[in-house]
Formats: structure tokens, C-alpha cells, sequence
């Protein structure tokens, strides 16, 4: 019985990853090119989450900074999640809301990019920080699930929504970590000048 519920599991994951692969395939392509520009001229990924989509923020970030499956210069990624210190003290003095937007009009400069990690694309926090990297003129390369949430009507034109077809949290964030590996195989493909599938 354990078995089953075990091997079941596996096979939803699959199936969404097979049906995920067709729908958002074309957001990642966009996202990668967006995040391309911004590394490229010398600017930097702000990302951010909460619980398990923060520890996909310095997943990401890790990546950028140190490399994913080849070696390459480094590239600018910082994860909001990280400085308890700068959390803990916005949260007291100001208010949980504001732990990420107060680092991004900090740290944000125009031609940044913030990706922004909610499963339920309604995290108060995460909504707050897209205002402020758009106050600061960067682009915002969202990743949800469940529709999207909140985050469907915080979204410029300009910014980027992957938003994984699927309500369940786990499900969604095991397609968050694939395609954060999406996002860093497309970054130093196009980097390395590589076309080939991997």
C-alpha cells in the first residue's frame, strides 16, 4: 500500500512535468532571455519566496554565483531570503510585508531582474516586492501555481509569468526547481554559445 501511494507519486509529478514541458516551455524561453539581458549588461537577479519557494530563491541564486553543470564567469544573484538579520528587523520595525520590497528598492537598480517565487501567486510579501522592482524599472520573472493568484494583475507586459497548471503545492514547486535548472541551462547555453539540446 505504501508502495503504491509512493510510486503514485512519482507518476504525478511526471505527468505534470510531461504536460508543464508544452505550456511552459515558451515563458521560460522569455524568461531566459530576459534574465540573458540583464546579466549580460552587467546587471543582477533579486530573488525572492517564502518556505520552500525561499529555499528556491538561493537555489537559484547558488546556481548564478557559483555554476550550474559547466564551468563560467560568475553572474549577480542575491536571495532576499538570506540576511536574517535585514528580515528580522523589517519585520519588527516595519512589518512582515515589507522584507523583500525594502531590499529591492535598496539593492533594485533599472535593468534588474526580480524573480519572484509564490506557489499561490498571493504572498503578500512577494505582491510587495514587484511593486517595488517596478518602481525601480526592472523586469519581474514570476513563477506560480493555481492560476497564478494575485500575481496575474500585479504583472506588467514586460515582465514574464510562469505560472505551473496545477493546485497542489508540491507538485508546483517540484516544476519551480525544474525550471529554475530550465532557466540556468538556457542562461549558459546561450553564454557558451550552445544551441544543442542537453
Amino acid at each position: 500500500m505504501m508502495e503504491q501511494r509512493l510510486e503514485q507519486h512519482f507518476i504525478d509529478s511526471a505527468d505534470l512535468k510531461y504536460q508543464s514541458a508544452q505550456v511552459l516551455s515558451k515563458p521560460i524561453a522569455q524568461a531566459i532571455q530576459a534574465i540573458l539581458a540583464c546579466v549580460t549588461s552587467g546587471g543582477k537577479v533579486l530573488a525572492c519566496g517564502n518556505g520552500g519557494s525561499a529555499a528556491d530563491a538561493q537555489h537559484f541564486s547558488a546556481e548564478f554565483v557559483g555554476r550550474f553543470e559547466r564551468e563560467r564567469p560568475e553572474l549577480g544573484a542575491i536571495a532576499l531570503t538570506t540576511d536574517t538579520s535585514i528580515i528580522t528587523a523589517v519585520a519588527n520595525d516595519y512589518d512582515f510585508t515589507s522584507i523583500f520590497s525594502r531590499q529591492v528598492r535598496a539593492l533594485g537598480q533599472s535593468g534588474d531582474v526580480l524573480l519572484a517565487i509564490s506557489t499561490s501567486g498571493n504572498s503578500a510579501n512577494v505582491l510587495a516586492a514587484v511593486e517595488a522592482a517596478h518602481q525601480r524599472d526592472m523586469v519581474v520573472v514570476a513563477l506560480t501555481g493555481r492560476g497564478g493568484g494575485k500575481m496575474n494583475q500585479a504583472l506588467r507586459d514586460t515582465d514574464v509569468h510562469i505560472c505551473v497548471p496545477h493546485e497542489r503545492t508540491a507538485r508546483v514547486q517540484e516544476v519551480h526547481l525544474l525550471t529554475i535548472h530550465c532557466l540556468c541551462d538556457g542562461v549558459d547555453a546561450q553564454l557558451m554559445g550552445d544551441q544543442e539540446a542537453p
